[in-house]
């Protein structure tokens, strides 16, 4: 590569890591400790969003807040060649809004995560604009501990409960905050958050800390395989219907300035969806490479429910309905308090066919 200072992994991340949060909270899945989730390629590029190769492939980074099955899409899409004339990776970030804030400073060309994250930005006067859909539902289940039954009433098994969830600003807490309004009960009082780092929410009910747990696959299915807690009581993805929980989101200026690119970009990710929706079982081959220390039966079991769930929207169209659900979340939640701030601000669709 010429003409590009190459940054060590470490030094990458801590550019990014050190820049002043402009938004708060992150979305993404969660993962066991032991899997290959939340790991990161072993290097990124000073300037992700416009490094050239010396045959002409232009190099960008995508920056995910968690290495998750519910991105294998994307994954699909760099294992197979899908992007013609890029050369694209996806580089974790953890820990707030890291992945964003790649973004805004150009150490990443795009980020994975809601477009609710253009919308905390634009409220600060930055633009950012989500241009293909890749996860369409809530990736958030609601389990109860071992030994617990929900009922039918989930309103009145949910009073008086501690909750175990990830920490405030993330998409999961966010769900829970707003679940616990349309439930009308009020937190604090009537529910109790017990806000931990994710790899915690487990032990917290193994302890008998909590009675119920917002989880994201694999987690999910771990935690049932070991008894920790049974079936989601409440399934998001289907109770919410379609929301826009993860989409790629660059910056408006490389979309004027740049579009060739953005479009390159986007017609990758759509053969990847097509991919995902026409190949499961060459799909799983390639999750496998991706999460190599996830046992098969695990990981076969968390992409068998992103199917039935209806997880991927395969055709990369983000629609109004599913940002406008994501918007009254993070509401709820306290986090965005611009209300004039709609879909046109912060979706562009032009590049999805």
């Amino acid at each position: 590569m010429t003409n590009v200072k190459l940054l060590s992994r470490k030094a990458w991340m801590l550019a990014a890591l050190l820049i002043t949060a402009l938004i708060a909270g992150c979305g993404g899945g969660q993962a066991p400790p032991g899997t290959a989730a939340g790991t990161a390629p072993a290097a990124g590029v000073a300037d992700g969003s416009n490094s050239e190769n010396k045959g002409g492939t232009k190099e960008i980074v995508i920056a995910e807040p968690v290495h998750s099955t519910g991105y294998l899409p994307l994954y699909i899409a760099i294992r197979k060649g899908f992007f013609d004339g890029l050369n694209v990776k996806a580089i974790t970030l953890s820990g707030g809004s890291a992945h964003t804030n790649a973004v805004l400073t150009d150490q990443a060309f795009g980020f994975i995560g809601g477009p609710e994250h253009n919308a905390f930005a634009k409220a600060k006067g930055a633009e950012l604009r989500a241009i293909v859909n890749i996860v369409n539902r809530g990736n958030v289940y609601l389990v109860a501990r071992s030994g617990l039954d929900p009922g039918d009433d989930i309103a009145a098994f949910m009073k008086g409960k501690t909750v175990a969830v990830s920490q405030y600003g993330g998409t999961p807490n966010s769900i829970i905050r707003y679940l616990a309004g349309e439930w009308g009960l009020e937190l604090d009082k009537d529910l109790t958050l017990k806000e931990v780092d994710t790899g915690a929410i487990p032990a917290v009910l193994q302890q008998n800390q909590g009675d119920v747990a917002v989880v994201t696959e694999p987690m999910l299915t771990q935690g049932i395989k070991e008894g920790i807690w049974g079936e989601p009581f409440y399934n998001v993805p289907q109770e919410l219907g379609p929301y826009a929980y993860s989409t790629i989101n660059i910056k408006q200026d490389n979309i004027e300035n740049d579009p060739e690119t953005a479009r390159k970009f986007v017609d990758g990710i759509l053969k990847g969806l097509e991919f995902i929706r026409d190949n499961k079982a060459e799909s799983m081959e390639i999750a496998k490479l991706e999460f190599p220390s996830m046992a098969d039966e695990l990981l076969a079991a968390t992409i068998d429910r992103s199917y039935e769930d209806e997880m991927w929207e395969y055709t990369g169209q983000i629609i109004e309905d599913a940002v406008n659900t994501g918007l009254s979340v993070v509401r709820a939640a306290g986090l965005l308090k611009d209300e004039a701030i709609g879909y046109t601000d912060i979706v562009d669709m032009q590049f999805v066919k």
